[in-house]
């Protein structure tokens, strides 16, 4: 059992990286250096060039097969000998089935010469039980050990004697002899694999957590369990430590959020149960989403901007800034983030440590009015302005009415200050102040932007001609001079207008549109009027040149359509394809929408892009119905630009006809937040597509907040998981799929998941009834004829 090993053979230990983590007496004896010299070095320095490649491709292959692998490879080994060897890798699980990122090698081989067959087949069992790591073994059905290795008996402080005549169970305290009965009982009646965590005695009563794998295996006409042990105190150990920093963390008054950085993006990984009491969302709610969607509109722009600074330059921070509650409420907290750097000292995660402070900030109703009003003139200040504004569009999107922004700059306002000092700088503001409030109605809001600029909010304009004569009137309480100290102070102004929906769907957007409009006021001349314009928007070069380039891209027809393969999982068969748009660059290649499609969508050109997609999607819907495939429709996302412009329901329906298509030969897929941005649109769309028979699925479902009730008044036929939740699958996001999933069927709605694209997600998704499934691991996105071969091969017409 303990005869000498063969200068051929080794075992070690190795992580995912390549990393050498354990080496035996054999690796020593076969490359001529010690433990000592290769632990922490790479694994590629013991291999030639093509054992390298042979190296990785094996590696690659044990992510696919759990059970183990194998790779042959050549071994650069003491005294220049270049040996051919066989390197079996085997996976570490724990009792869970939970694969370790490390493996154990097993190397056998010979020097060149002769036929694998021959090497393999001179290589005993008992030469090289001793050279694993942990432990190793050999069961009979009895339990009784067969054959051990040297660590085996360390562990138990057991003769070669007394191991021989003990059963597996009697190392081990009573409790957990059950589970090990059962384990060993179902290796040998069911074929199964041992996998369990269970504590060794030593005969001086030391225990040693082990973390038992075994197989049955047939020899020489018997069945016997083969199996190892691995020591896990060290990570038994780790995991307690971790135990109690979780239970600190929940323990913590202060609520305490965890996110991950993700390519610029902030996604929430853990919160406590003091974050859940605090902002009124549970942790199932949150995970996986960006902290800012609590963010109050509008409201400390300063403080979130250094929150930005300091997360892109990788640093602490600390701000008090205002979020809002579940229930919508407004509360200020002190916030700290601190970042955490992993082994490489990159910044992966950030802490995030937050503290209810909105009794200290509104103590008093004076206080509270502070936070709202300007105190010199008694104004709503821009706190209070970004809330009515985006009441007011609000209330213009369900009454299909305009809102005014008026922005107005006193002109000469430094001089008058410099002139007729401060006191009558403030006297000023004060009458421009109440004659502005005079001039709109209680509807209306006036507030006092900063300085001598003033903002003001007219809701619920019926018509353009009612606006013009409020601005009008507002322009005219400007012409009397303030008087101050038996003097008269003239008082002019420059005005920029901006109307919702024209100049903008956005409080930000409105307001930087009539900032824009007044500075266009005050280049030519003073003391007057200017509505917004598409010409006064400013943006930069390479915005503008990308608008061009669009254009010239419709022009020139460079847009064309992949198409996803969305296969059901009940039948394995391509259910439908959705049309995915490219831009064939003429200097940058083949470019994806992430490139483009926010400057299309800013610059209105998503409009004409969305009408060539149609046109593209309907006539490859209508070759394959011409094919034979009747029931494989093609999805198209549009975009809340597109479906809100006038008679885009009626092109749809003259595309349908004109490429002789029934209605659910297309399906629309629309975001969730842009529909609920505008809900009466939303429902009002959902209703006529259901007339017209077109299906409706809505995207982006777990990325953000979402209206249930909204949702379900829809009767869209798909749901799609956002491309996140089924990205965090691997990192603790499963509740919240599973959940999702189920909320889809509650609703009578399919689950589709998009952008699926490992094993572990795909058979996650499928064994908690996700219906459809899209994605790399499915396909890339293909061309017209290649999407139609995929059909012919997987279904028949």
């Amino acid at each position: 059992m303990h005869e000498s090993e063969p200068p051929s053979r080794c075992v070690f230990l190795t992580d995912e990286t390549g990393t050498i983590q354990a080496w035996n007496d054999g690796c020593a004896a076969v490359f001529g250096v010690g433990a000592g010299q290769v632990l922490g070095h790479p694994i590629t320095t013991l291999f030639t060039p093509p054992g390298r490649d042979a190296w990785s491709a094996g590696w690659r292959a044990l992510t696919g097969h759990p059970e183990g692998a194998e790779v042959h490879v050549e071994l650069m080994c003491a005294r220049g000998r270049v040996l051919d060897s066989t390197l079996t890798l085997a996976p570490l699980v724990d009792a869970e089935g939970r694969a370790h990122d490390c493996a154990v090698a097993v190397a056998t081989g010979c020097a060149r010469g002769g036929t694998e067959a021959e090497r393999v087949a001179r290589t005993p069992l008992s030469a090289i039980v001793d050279t694993f790591p942990g432990t190793f073994y050999v069961l009979n059905r009895d339990g009784r050990f067969v054959l051990w290795n040297r660590n085996l008996e360390k562990v138990t402080g057991m003769t070669p004697d007394e191991l021989g005549a003990t059963r597996a169970l009697d190392l081990i305290e009573l409790p957990q002899r059950a589970p090990l009965a059962n384990g060993i009982r179902d290796v040998f009646d069911e074929n199964g694999e041992l996998k369990l965590e269970i504590d060794f005695v030593s005969r001086s009563g030391r225990e040693t957590p082990v973390l038992l794998n075994g197989t049955k295996i047939r020899c020489n006409g018997g069945e016997y369990l083969f199996g190892t042990g691995i020591d896990v105190a060290e990570r038994r150990a780790h995991e307690q430590q971790l135990r109690l920093r979780e239970r600190a963390l929940h323990a913590a008054s202060n609520g305490i959020l965890i996110t991950r950085l993700d390519h610029g993006q902030s996604a929430i990984e853990y919160v406590n149960p003091a974050f859940e009491r605090i902002t009124g969302y549970s942790a199932d709610e949150v995970i996986g989403t960006d902290p800012r969607f609590m963010a109050a509109p509008g409201m400390d722009l300063a403080e979130r901007a250094q929150l930005r600074d300091a997360i892109a330059a990788r640093m602490g921070a600390k701000v008090v800034l205002r979020n809002l509650r579940k229930n919508g409420e407004l509360f200020w907290n002190d916030l700290s983030i601190t970042p955490v750097q992993d082994e490489h000292g990159d910044v992966t995660h950030y802490i995030g440590v937050l503290t209810d402070v909105t009794a200290t900030m509104l103590r008093t109703a004076h206080l509270e009015h502070e936070v709202n009003h300007d105190p010199l003139t008694g104004l709503a200040n821009r706190n209070l302005l970004w809330d009515r504004l985006e009441q007011a569009l609000h209330l213009a999107q369900r009454h299909k009415s305009l809102v005014a922004t008026v922005l107005i700059d006193l002109d000469n306002f430094k001089t008058i200050n410099d002139t007729f000092g401060h006191e009558a700088g403030d006297v000023v503001l004060k009458v421009v102040a109440r004659r502005l409030q005079a001039s709109v109605r209680d509807s209306d809001t006036v507030a006092r932007m900063s300085g001598d600029e003033f903002v003001l909010i007219l809701a619920n304009q019926p018509s353009l001609r009612f606006t013009l004569r409020m601005v009008e009137r507002l322009r005219q309480s400007f012409a009397i001079p303030v008087a101050f100290n038996n003097r008269e102070i003239p008082v002019g102004a420059s005005v920029g207008v901006s109307l919702y929906p024209h100049d903008g769907a956005t409080a930000a957007e409105l307001v930087r549109a009539a900032d824009l409009a007044m500075y266009h006021g005050k280049g030519s001349g003073r003391n007057d009027v200017h509505f917004f314009s598409a010409d006064m928007k400013s943006t930069t070069e390479a915005r503008h040149r990308i608008e061009l380039a669009l254009r010239d891209a419709l022009d020139h027809d460079e847009l064309f359509l992949l198409y996803q393969p969305r296969v059901a999982v009940a039948t394995q068969r391509v259910a439908g394809f959705e049309a995915l748009l490219r831009w064939r660059h003429p200097d940058q290649g083949v470019l994806s929408p992430a490139r483009f499609l926010a400057e299309a969508e800013e610059t209105g050109v998503i409009v004409p892009i969305g009408q060539r997609v149609l046109d593209q999607a309907c006539a490859f819907a209508a070759r394959l119905r011409a094919a034979g495939y009747v029931d494989v429709p093609v999805t198209v996302n549009v975009s809340h630009r597109e479906y809100s412009q006038p008679g885009f329901l009626a092109g749809l329906s003259d595309r349908l006809t004109r490429h002789r298509l029934p209605p659910r030969s297309l399906q629309l897929d629309l975001r969730i937040d842009a529909l609920i941005r505008n809900p009466a649109l939303g429902q009002e769309l959902a209703e006529q597509l259901h007339t017209m028979g077109v299906d409706l699925s809505v995207d982006g479902f777990g990325a953000g907040l979402c209206d249930l009730g909204f949702l379900q008044q829809l009767a869209a036929t798909h749901v799609k998981l956002a491309h996140s939740t089924v990205q965090t699958l691997d990192d603790g996001g499963r509740a919240v799929a599973k959940s999702l999933i189920d909320i889809g069927h509650n609703l009578n709605m399919e689950v589709v998941a998009e952008a699926v694209e490992t094993r572990p997600q795909l058979d996650f998704l499928t064994s908690h009834g996700c219906d459809h499934i899209q994605g790399i691991w499915v396909s890339e996105p293909l061309a017209a004829e290649a999407a139609q071969r995929m059909l012919e091969e997987q279904q028949p017409a």
